[in-house]
């Protein structure tokens, strides 16, 4: 499957209460087939782990979705682990590199979190294709708006400090 086939990791987003996607998960996973239409061979990886309260795993939830919408199972390698997007980063690069892939991968979020995505993919040393987010914002109030902004300004410089000592103990230890 890894030849020429270009991964399109969909990076998840909290689950409703009753475990059904929210209107930010919907629009990644449109924005990825979108994408993954005009590319040719794709093989989508939605990652996320467990949404609370329901339990559902956000991956397991995109792949639903992108077999509703015609996706072929084999097309769909779900990564449901991660609890966040520093632990999607390292377990969706894990996952693709044991299965053959070198790259390049193509990120798929919210416009709000892509910058994030792309970052640590790119210290995860992926050649990285960014995905056209949604046209339509992911929250649809300006003050929410300004708080994923917010959020992700400083999740970002603390994810990248994290990944790059994650990096450094893997280098040090020979992994």
């Amino acid at each position: 499957m890894a030849g020429h086939t270009l991964p399109v990791i969909i990076f998840g987003a909290r689950l409703k209460p009753d475990g059904t996607p929210t209107r930010t998960l919907r629009l990644r996973v449109a924005a990825a087939r979108a994408f993954g239409a005009r590319q040719g061979r794709v093989v989508y990886v939605p990652t996320g782990g467990p949404s609370q309260p329901s339990g559902r795993r956000e991956a397991a939830v995109m792949a639903d979705m992108l077999h509703a919408a015609g996706v072929p199972p084999d097309d769909v390698m779900v990564e449901d682990t991660a609890p966040d997007t520093l632990a999607s980063v390292i377990r969706c690069s894990t996952l693709l590199r044991r299965r053959g892939y070198a790259g390049p991968v193509a990120v798929a979020s919210s416009a709000y979190h892509l910058p994030r995505c792309l970052l640590l993919m790119r210290m995860m040393g992926w050649r990285v294709v960014r995905v056209p987010p949604p046209l339509v914002p992911a929250a649809r109030g300006v003050g929410r708006r300004w708080f994923w902004r917010l959020r992700e300004g400083a999740a970002l410089p603390w994810d990248a400090l994290l990944l790059a000592c994650h990096r450094l103990r893997a280098w040090r230890d020979g992994d």
